[in-house]
């Protein structure tokens, strides 16, 4: 070929890979701005430290660190004014409230710890509907002597069955128009899995029943360990669109012979925070509370864990 019509190729193939490089580098923002669209922010929140003297003054400490979400605060017997302005203070300040808990055991074999149990899911409940919480949250209980302690009895159909009644009975005696009723998933006892929970929601069949998902506490065995992440999506391809609040801790393998696993501020474990955040990210303004560690100091470290975790993945935090 003629060396001049090599040099018109030349420049002709570098102003096509001009304008393709110019289209591309153009059309990047867009793109990323389309797979913004489609995450949300996650509401992190965890506990306040301290005494406040105004619902003003809980929902800066709220903000202050960096929280979008809270756990409810004030008891069941607080007057319906104070409920009102926790509520409106919360309101103001951009805060959800995540949840109140009605930790108790309503399945115990003991009859009185099972009454109070029941009249303690009541009132818990009817203050979620009060303050316009997203959920009220129980475990189901268990039928052996530690309130939420294995037991062999934990599985039997007697027990689903028990756990469905005594679910309809709080939800129908309180009957909540704004909040719903949770069952903490547990390793033993029902829910223990997003198949036994999705039998556990048909079974109960309440509007007001929905679901509250703890990765950590079903992650009971090695094979689920390392495979936390197709456990987290698995939980929310079945049970997504029911999910009203989320705890976020960690768990950790031992080294030793038999299986031993531990509880552990996230950050120091193996659940898969990527999995976890990106699931939440596909559900609107959903919590996520952190638990069960000590001190402020442990809280804002596993906060910060979190918040790197969320940088890495480009997912927001409310």
């Amino acid at each position: 070929m003629p060396r001049q019509d090599n040099s018109i190729s030349r420049r002709s193939l570098l102003k096509k890979s001009f304008i393709g490089a110019t289209a591309l580098v153009s059309a990047s923002p867009l793109r990323l701005s389309a797979a913004q669209k489609t995450a949300h922010p996650v509401r992190l929140g965890g506990p306040v430290f301290g005494k406040f003297d105004s619902p003003d003054a809980w929902a800066q400490a709220v903000r202050r660190l960096g929280y979008g979400a809270a756990y409810c605060p004030v008891n069941a017997d607080a007057a319906d004014d104070v409920v009102k302005a926790y509520a409106a203070a919360a309101k103001k300040a951009d805060i959800i409230i995540a949840e109140v808990g009605a930790w108790s055991n309503p399945i115990s074999p003991d009859d009185k710890t099972r009454r109070e149990a029941l009249a303690k899911c009541r009132s818990q409940l009817a203050l979620a509907d009060r303050i316009g919480a997203n959920c009220c949250v129980n475990i189901a209980g268990s039928r052996g002597t530690q309130w939420d302690g294995p037991s062999a009895e934990n599985f039997t159909k007697q027990t689903f069955d028990m756990i469905v009644e005594t679910t309809r009975a709080i939800i129908d005696d309180v009957k909540p128009t704004r909040t719903f009723f949770t069952l903490e998933t547990m390793p033993w006892a029902y829910p223990d899995s997003p198949d036994s929970y999705l039998r556990l929601f048909k079974a109960i069949d309440r509007k007001h029943f929905a679901v509250h998902l703890d990765p950590v506490n079903l992650v009971c065995s090695p094979q689920r360990y390392f495979a936390s992440g197709k456990l987290i999506r698995e939980c929310f391809k079945k049970l997504g669109p029911y999910v009203k609040s989320c705890h976020a801790k960690d768990i950790i393998l031992g080294k030793k012979l038999m299986t031993h696993l531990d509880e552990i501020r996230p950050g120091l474990g193996g659940l898969d925070y990527t999995a976890f955040l990106t699931e939440l990210s596909k559900l609107p303004d959903m919590p996520l509370m952190l638990e069960h560690l000590s001190g402020a100091e442990n809280y804002r470290l596993a906060a910060e864990h979190i918040r790197s975790v969320a940088a890495k993945i480009d997912i927001r935090l409310a």
